[in-house]
């Protein structure tokens, strides 16, 4: 029972807990590539143009490596300087002209040499052209097979892939061997600081033939005695009956006690057993083995995100008012609001995010046609009409809910009328011209009534009855914008007081149904005049002003009509302010700058992680009522107030990733929680930090918070590299709404700045939620 010695396990003589499978380090994503012509002419290689701009066209050689998984290219001129990036970055190829650089040169090149593969995160896009149509095609489908196989990778596969990139990187001579000073060199690149006494010992009793060298399987050992989890032994432990496996029933033991799970245990413990567990023996005898315990532990189903809150899960037929909505704010950005590019791909990008709400900052362009940009700045400039195209392509890509236009108007009559034939002409019927039955509307439809609708929020000449009356004049003079950035840089300046008026169209307004822009009087004033159907928008500080007078007013205000909120103009960084406290108060339409990332975005996508990432989440209950008083700032007195206590002990870390790209630099990681929710919730606890270890740090430490409104709160998990002398790096995060959590040992697995996954970086925590007596 030599593999049980080594791995340092408490088990019988069958070594029931190594997998029966044989590893090989042959790369997983490769399987299947021989019969495939697509893939085999990818290894082989071909010379395509690289193109950023009508006059920078390159010619690069492509070629995909023999792992199936990395992408080299260099340029024919530049000695040995290359580049390349993984398989698993791209997020989509778009075909033929699908970007604004390939449009620009559409008329040079026909659209069947072209594609573009476009990255996760906030990466720019890779537009190439091919030699021929077929050469395309080869790259094209070789690519979503190498990303649909990728996807499609069960755990096992994952964690060999793994260990065979790894192995790749040390094999510094590609001898297909790992001689001692390469495995010093790997334990670096991993952020493991080992002495060298013990990491030859693990070297010696990985090397089996005693050769001096590792190769495959010595190295998979030599690989599963590094990553071997103590911490997840020590629980294995507790609940096996006789120290080798988890039989059913130990298993259902320990769902029903530390994973607190209901329903069908002893069903759910037969599944996990038959989609985990790596060795047919223990199969057959409906057992867990160690391995298939930490295989299901590191699975979807034992993370911290609570799998039946994945889907649309929510009752999505009620008011819109009753949904906070992803919304994004400067959208045509793609960086700073003064000098930063403006962009058809930042509709793009936030619509695949999910985003629902998209910003349009209309002004009179050149030959007639509007333009978007971010007005008297030196943003570039982009046509509305591709904008709308854009919308109308992408809208429901990622979701069938309906997408708003947050029309910011600053053209002329004639150029309004421009906007809306493009409006009508480019949606189509996915533009919403009239009320859904019809008739006169006595309240908001819901996000299911809209389903591949595109609403436009704009001014309006008049309010929706007197569509039903016929009462509209041709046109007629109304406010400026409230939404006019450049008059709230200083939000008391007495130019206020001047408003200008403005023009609208008949055309324009016609394409506002729901969403109507209006001037904001006070709470009082709109609980008596106000209709439903009629949207304001504050800046942040004015939204905290009303936040911190009138609280209650402001959550009751937003039960029934839709509130925008976005960047102060000062932002010209385009950072993002915390939006937790827009949603505190109920404000639906809170405008992030979808371009930036940090604790803003994260927030925003851990909250619209949840109910498919459709874009809506419903409001709890008790911000919804017309007739209840909900203030964020005294969340005691609510109806049904219940308290928890969060306790979260933090046990380990999994091969984070290097911040520090100094040759020998190791990560001294340490983990912060935050609470983000109502005032009294807001908290941070963080646990010690550990030295010199970011492979496999482990603490132990426990983390207490109280809770007063649960059902708003969002958890915020951060990683990060200790430093005495200046501010500690990031290293990873990972945030999610507290009632999406599930109780018990749980990995979370930990995103980048960007928000993209970064296997297998991860910690293991334990969860519990107590009622506060």
């Amino acid at each position: 029972c030599f593999f049980s010695k080594m791995l340092h396990l408490v088990i019988q003589p069958d070594c029931f807990s190594i997998s029966t499978k044989t590893y090989s380090t042959f790369p997983v994503l490769c399987s299947g590539i021989q019969g495939d012509d697509n893939l085999q002419s990818m290894l082989v290689g071909t010379v395509m143009r690289k193109i950023k701009s009508r006059t920078w066209k390159k010619q690069r050689y492509f070629k995909l490596q023999e792992d199936c998984m990395t992408i080299w290219y260099k340029s024919k001129k530049a000695g040995n300087t290359h580049s390349t990036f993984s398989v698993g970055d791209v997020e989509a190829i778009r075909e033929g002209h699908q970007s604004e650089v390939l449009l620009s040169i559409a008329d040079e090149f026909p659209a069947d040499r072209c594609f573009t593969l476009v990255f996760r995160g906030r990466r720019g896009n890779l537009d190439l052209v091919a030699e021929s149509a077929e050469e395309a095609q080869s790259w094209i489908k070789g690519m979503k097979k190498l990303i649909e196989n990728l996807e499609n990778m069960g755990e096992r596969e994952k964690l060999d892939q793994w260990i065979g990139d790894w192995f790749k990187k040390a094999d510094k001579n590609n001898d297909g061997r790992m001689n001692f000073k390469e495995v010093q060199d790997l334990l670096k690149m991993m952020n493991v600081d080992m002495n060298e006494h013990h990491a030859h010992r693990l070297f010696t009793m990985a090397d089996k033939s005693q050769s001096g060298s590792l190769e495959d399987d010595e190295f998979v050992l030599f690989y599963k005695m590094l990553t071997q989890r103590e911490d997840v032994l020590r629980v294995f432990q507790v609940y096996t009956a006789d120290g080798q496996k988890l039989s059913q029933s130990d298993l259902e033991d320990f769902l029903r006690e530390e994973q607190l799970e209901g329903g069908d245990i002893q069903k759910h413990a037969k599944q996990l057993i038959e989609r985990y567990e790596p060795s047919d023996t223990a199969k057959v005898l409906n057992a867990m083995t160690f391995d298939g315990f930490l295989m299901y532990l590191g699975s979807a189903e034992g993370s911290i995100f609570n799998p039946q809150r994945r889907g649309v899960f929510q009752d999505m037929g009620q008011p819109l008012s009753h949904y906070f909505i992803s919304s994004s704010h400067n959208t045509y950005l793609m960086e700073d609001q003064l000098r930063g590019q403006s962009s058809v791909e930042g509709y793009i990008r936030a619509l695949n995010r999910g985003c629902r709400c998209v910003e349009v900052d209309c002004w009179d362009g050149a030959n007639g046609e509007p333009i978007v940009y971010h007005g008297h700045t030196l943003t570039s400039k982009i046509l509305f009409k591709d904008v709308v195209t854009a919308v109308g392509n992408y809208a429901f890509k990622v979701s069938e809910y309906p997408v708003i236009l947050s029309i910011e108007n600053h053209c002329s009559v004639e150029q309004q009328r421009v906007m809306a034939q493009h409006l009508n002409h480019i949606l189509g019927d996915k533009l919403l011209k009239s009320t859904l039955d019809g008739k006169a509307p006595i309240g908001l439809p819901s996000p299911e009534d809209l389903k591949g609708k595109i609403l436009v929020k704009a001014k309006k000449i008049g309010g929706l009855e007197e569509t039903f009356n016929g009462m509209v004049e041709d046109s007629l003079t109304g406010e400026v914008s409230d939404e006019d950035e450049a008059a709230e840089i200083d939000e008391n300046n007495l130019h206020r007081e001047s408003k200008s008026k403005q023009r609208l169209s008949k055309e324009l307004s016609d394409c506002v149904v729901y969403c109507k822009s209006v001037h904001f009087s006070s709470f009082k004033h709109s609980r008596i005049h106000s209709k439903f159907y009629e949207v304001v928008s504050f800046t942040e500080s004015k939204a905290r002003k009303h936040l911190r007078e009138a609280g209650a007013e402001f959550v009751h205000h937003n039960s029934r009509q839709l509130t925008r909120v976005y960047p102060t103009g000062f932002r010209t960084d385009s950072s993002n302010f915390n939006p937790q406290e827009m949603w505190n108060a109920g404000c639906q339409i809170v405008a992030l700058n979808f371009q930036t990332a940090g604790d803003g975005m994260d927030l925003n996508d851990g909250l619209f992680s949840q109910n498919g990432r459709c874009g809506y989440v419903l409001k709890p209950d008790f911000m919804k009522e017309a007739e209840k008083r909900f203030d964020p700032e005294t969340p005691q007195q609510r109806d049904h107030y219940q308290p928890i206590i969060l306790t979260i002990q933090v046990i380990s870390g999994q091969q984070l990733p290097k911040v520090n790209i100094k040759e020998g630099s190791i990560v001294d990681p340490l983990v912060r929680v935050e609470i983000h929710g109502v005032p009294m919730d807001q908290a941070k606890q963080e646990t010690r930090y550990i030295e010199n270890n970011g492979f496999n740090p482990v603490w132990y430490d426990t983390l207490r918070f109280t809770i007063h409104t649960p059902e708003l709160a969002m958890v915020r998990f951060v990683v990060e590299d200790y430093d005495k002398t200046s501010k500690n790096d990031f290293v990873g995060q990972y945030t999610l709404p507290l009632s999406c959590m599930q109780q018990g040992y749980r990995h979370i697995h930990l995103l980048s700045k960007d928000g993209t996954s970064i296997p297998p970086s991860s910690l293991f925590v334990h969860i519990r939620f107590t009622e506060l007596e």
